[in-house]
């Protein structure tokens, strides 16, 4: 019996150790907007073009960088997407190339690297560690969300649920 529980705790030290990653290659999330455009301009596979790039939306003072990979043959990734909150990059998106790469091979590779997902549907595979929130979605889509950041504008927002959200909930409940 002390045997197994040993091995049990070498396994879960193991599998904790783990840790999702906070980005891709330079883009991490927490990153302030000017350290983001560095690193993008350092990275030819985003397809940063420059300040032309990024938006403003002047009500909330969030920003938006969107690239364009798929302009570069070697590159992987096609339209991106850098989200900003309170001046910190907070939800990277990644579309992938799907003339170059699929769904199952990123899939199998996640799983392999991080362990199979807290969440899976039809639609998308989820990763979380309580820092970082990792999708897959399809067709092809990788997100990494800062989980702390989401949470805080999660409950900050006024979005009421909409009766169909509210009528498939109370379906759900009656299950």
């Amino acid at each position: 019996m002390r045997k197994f529980s040993l091995l049990l705790l070498i396994a879960f030290s193991a599998l904790s150790a783990f840790s999702l990653p906070n980005g891709y290659s330079g883009a991490k999330l927490g990153m302030s907007i000017d350290s983001l455009k560095d690193a993008l301009k350092k990275d030819h596979q985003f397809g940063y073009r420059g300040d032309r790039d990024v938006s403003l939306s002047p009500s909330d003072g969030q920003y938006l960088i969107e690239t364009d990979g798929s302009q570069y043959g070697f590159s992987f990734l096609g339209r991106c997407w850098f989200q900003f909150a309170d001046e910190k990059l907070y939800i990277i998106t990644l579309n992938l190339d799907r003339t170059k790469i699929d769904h199952y091979s990123v899939f199998s590779k996640l799983c392999e690297k991080y362990g199979n997902p807290n969440e899976l549907s039809p639609q998308k595979s989820v990763w979380q560690d309580g820092d970082v929130i990792m999708s897959l979605e399809k067709p092809l889509t990788l997100k990494y969300v800062d989980a702390k950041a989401f949470e805080s504008k999660k409950k900050s927002s006024n979005v009421q649920q909409t009766a169909a959200e509210n009528a498939r909930d109370d379906f759900l409940d009656s299950l």
